[in-house]
């Protein structure tokens, strides 16, 4: 037993080992390779709008955009050194190290020359120097990248004989022991079988669990809002009612009644706010009209709070959309249409609900700062809406249009909107 369970250990340390130090190091050095892929891709296309000469600006004008690359890309640098797998030679770190400050040395060439000024040789500099030693530089971090995929591949094979060894060893100890530590061991083995199974059905319930938040939410949210429109309403309109019955019966003129008068102006707005307090956190609308009139007042209503311009699009022949179903897709467009408010920078956006004969579409897009530039940002709200969408049986994309910023686009086959309605 001493001997066996050394040697399990041993065996379980060293997976643990090649994990920690191969696999998980791997998979954090791709992550930082991919960012400087995609810095470098940035710089691609820059270059090519500023050979392009399309635009009225100078190739002075791109300086402020490749400081920032160059930023991010030594930060991204700096972080792949830190977890570079064990199997880097030196000199593929040097050439990665020299190929990226020749680049930069020549993009610093270039804009001196720009500078001068002297366009045309700076842009024979892009053209001749720059792009290669961008391409150069692409190449180097996609060789590292399939260099990272190799090394997980024979880690993985390497962790599958790990196991396989450990199998059999533990048939040949289970052949060899007692009675009572077969038993043991069956007994083990069912206690990890029940345990993987636990997981499994917890996996399998994620679904669920988000159904149910979502639908506490929505009952709690409804529940304050009737509070809202029916206990805190009505309280606010028999206090004007009693305000504006007690200034009719004080004097003409006196100050007493003017006020009077602004209190009860103030307990009328109080009022308006709290009914729009209301709809704002569940439209009575929904329940009693559908998805489609909500939107046509919720849309206007997001023009006067937001201060952007909202245009409005509807194409199809209309089918109802009511009931929970309803409630989720408004919910998913309240939150893009708030993440645009919030991130996204644009003053206009565009609402598309689309009647498909299969499927219903809606989208919300914009030309904002997009959807990269709000990623830091990002919370549980995008979260929320792939899980309305996952209940709906639906899909939800989000995807940079031709113009630049964010377009949220949600689709629902028209079958499942009739199944979930209730």
């Amino acid at each position: 037993m001493v001997a066996y369970s050394g040697y399990i250990t041993r065996q379980i340390s060293g997976l643990r080992e090649l994990q920690n130090n191969l696999v998980d190091r791997n998979r954090k050095d791709s992550l930082q390779l991919l960012r400087i892929q995609n810095d470098l891709n940035s710089l691609a296309l820059a270059m090519r709008d500023m050979l392009d000469n399309d635009e009225p600006y100078p190739l002075t004008a791109w300086s402020a955009q490749f400081q920032r690359v160059r930023t991010d890309l030594d930060d991204a640098l700096r972080r792949e050194q830190q977890v570079a797998p064990v199997n880097r030679t030196p000199e593929q770190k040097q050439y990665l190290e020299n190929s990226v400050t020749q680049f930069w040395d020549a993009v610093d060439r270039t804009f001196a020359l720009a500078r001068d000024p002297n366009q045309a040789e700076a842009r024979t500099q892009i053209r001749i120097s720059l792009r290669a030693r961008q391409e150069a530089l692409s190449t180097a971090v996609s060789r590292l990248l399939v260099q990272n995929n190799e090394s997980e591949e024979q880690a993985a094979l390497r962790i599958g004989q790990i196991y396989d060894r450990v199998q059999r060893q533990v048939y040949l100890f289970l052949t060899a022991t007692l009675i009572a530590i077969l038993f043991t061991s069956l007994y083990l083995i069912r206690s990890n079988r029940r345990l993987f199974a636990q997981l499994a059905a917890l996996s399998e319930q994620r679904s669920e669990l988000a159904q149910k938040l979502i639908s506490t939410q929505e009952s709690t949210l409804r529940h304050i809002s009737r509070e809202l429109h029916d206990e805190f309403g009505q309280i606010l309109t028999a206090v004007g009612a009693m305000l504006s019955r007690a200034g009719n019966q004080a004097p003409e003129k006196s100050e007493l009644r003017a006020e009077l008068r602004e209190v009860c102006e103030i307990t009328q707005s109080t009022l308006d706010k709290v009914r729009s307090l209301s709809q704002a956190l569940h439209p009575v609308m929904l329940e009693e009209t559908g998805l489609e009139s909500t939107l046509d007042w919720y849309l206007p209503v997001v023009e006067r709070q937001a201060g952007i311009r909202v245009f409005y699009e509807k194409s199809g022949d209309p089918f109802p959309v009511d009931g929970n179903a309803a409630i989720h897709v408004y919910r998913v467009v309240q939150e893009a249409l708030n993440n645009l408010t919030r991130h996204s920078g644009a003053r206009e956006s565009w609402v598309r609900l689309r009647f498909l004969p299969q499927a219903l579409e809606v989208e919300v897009e914009d030309h904002g700062r997009g959807f990269e530039a709000q990623a830091a940002k990002q919370g549980i709200g995008l979260v929320a809406m792939r899980e309305r969408a996952e209940l709906l049986g639906g899909i939800v994309e989000f995807v940079r249009p031709a113009q630049g910023g964010t377009l949220v686009r949600l689709r629902v086959p028209r079958e499942k909107l009739d199944s979930y309605a209730g």
